[in-house]
């Protein structure tokens, strides 16, 4: 069953821990992204384990295999449920990323690789002249062999994704409410559309932050995805 996931994509700990503090009880995880990370620091993941939530690190790390071990490894010592790498970091990072977890305590967390942004669409991938979904599919692919649990893609390529690479979740930005804007996402889809395709876990930041009621939000895409 698909589950929400609340972007946490607000300008100061304080307001995302509100805002968390408002949605406990209705949606299990939250994310924690570049711009709440780097104001906030690994206390705001205790914060919200200690509200009762599953985490979901938001990174997107992409550095030399060493580099990015250590830092997934860090990151399942700060007590992180789900996190991203770039799949183009390649084999090596991915497996030493995988590898690096043996010496986490307790489950580890599940390690989500990034394939084409949502933010993108044809033509605008610097020195990559596939479509954005072909691209998507082939790393898919890579992440499927490297044993990573799951892939970032837009709710569009879900489907095809889990068809060639059944052992992979999928998990989607860009997802909007019927008539809502899309802001500088590109390849977006709605709840309902999302779990048609497949989707295992979708996240939404600004439909629910921007709305003057974000429970309400929430409970609406809740709905949708039930649909």
């Amino acid at each position: 069953m698909a589950q929400l996931i609340v972007a946490l994509d607000v300008p100061d700990k304080d307001r995302a821990l509100a805002l968390a503090r408002e949605l406990r009880g209705i949606v299990p995880w939250c994310k924690v992204g570049l711009e709440l990370f780097t104001l906030a620091g690994p206390s705001v993941l205790e914060a919200l384990n200690t509200l009762g939530y599953k985490v979901f690190l938001d990174l997107k790390m992409y550095d030399i295999p060493n580099t990015v071990g250590r830092a997934v490894l860090a990151a399942a010592l700060a007590g992180v449920d789900m996190l991203t790498l770039h799949c183009q970091g390649g084999e090596r990072m991915c497996a030493t990323a995988r590898e690096s977890l043996s010496a986490a305590p307790g489950a580890p967390p599940l390690l989500f690789g990034v394939t084409a942004l949502t933010s993108f669409m044809s033509g605008e991938m610097p020195g990559i002249d596939a479509q954005p979904a072909d691209f998507a599919l082939a790393l898919a692919l890579k992440a499927q062999e490297w044993r990573l649990d799951g892939i970032v893609c837009s709710g569009r390529e879900a489907a095809k994704i889990k068809a060639a690479c059944p052992r992979l979740r999928c998990l989607c930005p860009g997802i909007r409410l019927s008539g809502s804007a899309a802001g500088d996402q590109r390849r977006v889809v709605t709840p309902a559309e999302a779990v048609a395709e497949g989707v295992d876990f979708l996240v939404v930041g600004r439909p629910i932050v921007a709305s003057s009621s974000p429970a309400n939000a929430v409970r609406q895409i809740l709905a949708e995805m039930t649909i």
